[in-house]
């Protein structure tokens, strides 16, 4: 019995731990709607192309193009119209 309640206390404890160190995190993209695609401003890049470029500098992870391409839109900045194929 006394082995049964160590044994469930400590995997309660594991638990608040594992729980304990998610924490949620708003994304925050790098503004680029105040940029002109493929400009110098914009390092020659698309506007989407530039928001992952400056996303991977600030978090060290790269997003996918479409996230990019709806972060971009969100902002207000021009990436055109969407691929028809």
């Amino acid at each position: 019995m006394r082995k049964f309640i160590v044994t469930i206390a400590l995997g309660g404890a594991m638990l608040l731990g594992a729980m304990g160190t998610q924490s949620a995190q708003a994304q925050t993209y790098p503004n680029v709607a105040d940029r002109t695609a493929f400009s110098p401003a914009a390092n020659y890049m698309s506007l989407p192309g530039y928001l992952r470029f400056l996303y991977l500098q600030q978090s060290q992870r790269w997003i996918s193009r479409e996230e990019a391409i709806n972060a971009a839109r969100a902002q207000g900045a021009n990436v055109g119209p969407a691929p028809t194929g």
